[in-house]
């Protein structure tokens, strides 16, 4: 729950304080503002309270004071004197707000839920300084496949909850879209949603970036600034490339997933943020936690509830809708006019084994627009690489394969709806354990928990 840090020496305050504040927030007060540093030097406040006793220009001083060193926390101001020169004299030493004795239990609530929504803006907005342009409606996710309709069954469920997500798959199959299509059709909808790709960030600026920093924690570090997973209180933060992540930030990390706090850099102070966590990775995580490359406690936290985003080879029932999609996409955003693709090329795009997934079709069909001159894009603007084109015989595989192919995505899919537990799959699937166990052998299916249960 949100703290609050009050500076309060009258008893019959400190009461009403208590009384309106306790059921919803942590209070914590203390008689005298000497005790603030000595007390709770090392604890982050989401707001401020205190008292001006008096009209002595000491205590704005000793506001200054307290604005200064809770640079980050909206600080509330009372005091027995309201006269306009008074509060205007606080707020220009940085009180948020000013609240004259006496007061009731009813205004210092209202008060200080006004600070925390001004507080929770200002974040979003330092984060999201642009408008959202995708718009994330489950309803218009391309599922034309069984696989992509299996995905979508988990993401719907996944909306429901607010457990840490793990998103596999190989690059460009869509993993960020996903997170945020969860994000934005669950309960945190209203927060903000905010991205880190731990490839895209130095080492030595990941950190700084995902828990912010204090004034002078580093040469550039001109003021304090607020981190992404700060930023996003209330949201979700999506983590790409998590396997990149170096195991000394893995460890600090670790203390986000389980607690929901961490210390800025170069800071001492700890700092709460109700974040929903969802990461994603090309990589294979439980190998590389055998290799030790991986935190096995990091590990274990995030994957609770997992989706495996199959490459656009696996399909292809997909590829016309998506090629479709992102041609309207291009075309309004390069400002060209063609309406769809020929026979050839629809059937080059089908036969392409798609390396770089999603992403690549995207760049393939942005360079076949910008190079069409007629209405429909023909074959010879789209370029494919030669040797990732699949070799079929009339595009059907054998009748066996196609009967194992669907067998699995069932099994699988079974699976991971029931979080891997074998018994719980198979009764969804009405066979017994030892039918499905037979089932998982043939085809090959392999889960990293199930090792244990080996030897």
């Amino acid at each position: 729950m949100p703290s609050i840090l009050s500076v309060e020496k009258n008893q019959t305050y400190q009461d009403i304080l208590r009384d309106s504040l306790s059921p919803c927030y942590d209070v914590n007060i203390c008689r005298h503002v000497q005790e603030v540093g000595k007390t709770y030097a090392r604890k982050y406040f989401d707001i401020g309270i205190f008292d001006l006793e008096g009209g002595s220009p000491d205590n704005l001083e000793t506001l200054k004071t307290l604005v200064t060193s809770l640079p980050a926390t909206p600080i509330i101001v009372t005091s027995e004197r309201d006269d306009s020169d008074w509060i205007v004299n606080a707020v220009k030493a940085g009180a948020f707000d000013f609240i004259a004795k006496p007061y009731s239990g009813e205004r210092i609530k209202l008060a200080v839920n006004r600070a925390l929504e001004k507080s929770s803006l200002k974040n979003e907005i330092d984060y999201l300084r642009r408008q959202q342009d995708v718009v994330y409606d489950l309803g218009k996710i391309v599922a034309e496949s069984q696989a992509m309709k299996s995905v979508m069954n988990l993401v719907r469920k996944y909306c429901e909850t607010d457990s840490n997500m793990l998103v596999t798959g190989e690059t460009g199959t869509g993993k960020s879209f996903l997170a945020g299509a969860i994000h934005f059709n669950s309960l945190r909808k209203k927060k903000p949603f905010v991205k880190i790709n731990c490839a895209n960030i130095p080492e030595t600026l990941l950190e700084s970036e995902l828990f912010g920093h204090e004034k002078g924690a580093f040469t550039d570090a001109v003021k304090t600034r607020k981190g992404r997973i700060e930023q996003a209180r209330g949201g979700t933060v999506f983590l790409d490339e998590i396997g990149e992540m170096s195991p000394s930030l893995q460890s600090k990390f670790l203390q986000v997933v389980e607690e929901k706090t961490f210390e800025r850099l170069g800071g001492n102070k700890t700092i709460h943020s109700d974040v929903r966590i969802i990461v994603a990775t090309n990589q294979d995580l439980a190998s590389m936690v055998r290799k030790g490359q991986f935190r096995q406690d990091l590990y274990f936290r995030l994957n609770v509830l997992v989706i495996h985003l199959p490459g656009l080879r696996d399909r292809r029932e997909c590829i016309e809708p998506l090629a479709m999609y992102l041609l309207g996409k291009i075309c309004r955003e390069t400002k060209r006019r063609v309406k769809g693709f020929s026979d050839q090329a629809l059937e080059m795009m089908q036969k392409y084994s798609w390396p770089g997934n999603i992403r690549e079709l995207a760049n393939v069909i942005e360079r076949a627009v910008l190079l069409e001159t007629g209405p429909v894009i023909g074959g010879k603007n789209i370029h494919l690489d030669s040797g990732n084109v699949f070799k079929m015989n009339n595009d059907s595989p054998p009748a066996s394969q196609k009967l194992d192919e669907s067998e699995y995505k069932i099994i699988l899919d079974a699976l991971e709806t029931n979080l891997w537990i074998q018994k719980k799959a198979a009764d969804q699937l009405g066979i017994s354990p030892r039918a499905l166990n037979y089932k998982i052998k043939k085809l090959g299916i392999t889960h990293w928990s199930w090792r244990k249960n080996k030897g």
